[in-house]
């Protein structure tokens, strides 16, 4: 294995690489081709969904010396000085800790230089809604006339909180989370490449706890395989792994949910005790339980839904989880969510923070 962490490792080379985001890739890859490229985008969506990749395809198909198509070649020394992170032409900005009015007034200084060596400057500016007004305002005159030999691409996580003008100002792409069989295929990429011996169930289990982010599912991965290769396990399973990444099983969730179905307020808490003593944070728990009375609620209204939960399970979990479909009616299911959700949030700022997951359950109890 190598050194490096997979989620640069595996960082996508080629647009054909990037998982996900077709509509995305199409509109860029033809932009690129025709030569009509924007002196402006803005990237919106989930963290870990491909933004600052793409933004970085986008920088290196522009300035490729030997382009095919829309394709780096990754082989011209344009291509890779931006793989190596050495384009000086290249300027990365986290707009989280350079928010400032001078840090974009130093910005607008520099662009008037034309490019050092590259075709173009590309300014990738991450976190974009995070610069204060003044700076988003200077920004603004920026894209308004930028010079020719600049483009711009604005990536962020919040699109509410941008100002309408710069917004108007760039051609806008929506990413979207990525699906658990599009992050589960991934790591099996990745897992067959490392020459790495992991069970499914612990791929699924990473997949499923990865909120959509396959940045978040390669450093889970990552902690697993330098785990196994400390302990020199030959293969690793999920109970390896449970107690390592603070990762709820879903076999553990579908069985306090049992407990709640049977109205028994004493096993549910004593079972939640046993779990939380083996070292599980009542934090991450609260949150897997959000996130599989929603896969029911979901399954209750329609089988014909995209169903998140339904997709990482197997054949003994799909049939606990349709028992519960079949008992809880939707009102009960809505109540329990909220109590849960509500839990989810009090956690953090609780000085007992099992309590509020307590709360939940026995009320969810009387719900049932």
């Amino acid at each position: 294995m190598s050194n490096l962490v997979l989620y640069r490792k595996y960082r996508p080379k080629t647009f054909s690489e990037i998982i996900g985001q077709e509509h995305i890739i199409q509109t860029l890859t033809n932009a690129i081709s025709e030569d009509m490229v924007s002196h402006a985008y803005l990237f919106a969506g989930p963290r870990g969904s491909g933004k600052t990749s793409t933004a970085r395809l986008l920088a290196k198909a522009v300035n490729c010396q030997d382009r095919k198509g829309s394709e780096p070649c990754n082989k011209c020394s344009s291509c890779l000085e931006i793989s190596q992170g050495k384009a000086i032409d290249l300027i990365e900005i986290d707009a989280a800790s350079n928010r400032g009015i001078d840090d974009i007034r130093s910005l607008r200084e520099g662009i008037k230089f034309a490019p050092t060596k590259l075709k173009y400057k590309v300014f990738i500016i991450d976190e974009c809604h995070q610069l204060s007004k003044d700076a988003a305002n200077a920004l603004l005159k920026i894209l308004e006339e930028p010079p020719s030999h600049a483009i711009f691409i604005l990536a962020t996580t919040e699109i509410h909180k941008m100002i309408p003008t710069i917004i108007s100002r760039c051609q806008r792409f929506d990413f979207r989370k990525l699906s658990f069989s599009e992050i589960s295929g991934k790591l099996k990429k990745i897992v067959k490449n490392e020459k790495a011996k992991v069970d499914d169930a612990v791929l699924n289990l990473i997949a499923s706890n990865s909120e959509g982010s396959i940045r978040d599912a390669e450093g889970f991965l990552d902690q697993v395989l330098t785990y196994a290769g400390i302990l020199n396990k030959e293969n690793i399973k999920v109970e390896d792994i449970e107690k390592l990444l603070g990762l709820v099983n879903i076999n553990l969730v579908s069985e306090l949910v049992n407990f709640i179905q049977n109205k028994d307020r004493a096993a549910c808490l004593d079972f939640l005790d046993k779990i939380l003593k083996k070292g599980r944070d009542p934090e991450e728990l609260t949150k897997a339980l959000v996130n599989y009375l929603r896969g029911i609620m979901i399954m209750k209204i329609s089988s014909e839904l995209d169903n998140p939960l339904m997709a990482g399970l197997g054949k003994k979990e799909k049939e606990k989880s349709i028992s519960h479909v079949n008992h809880f009616q939707l009102v009960e299911l809505q109540k329990m969510l909220r109590a849960f959700m509500e839990a989810e949030e009090k956690i953090r700022y609780s000085s007992i923070p099992q309590l509020p997951l307590e709360l939940a359950i026995i009320d969810s109890c009387e719900v049932v």
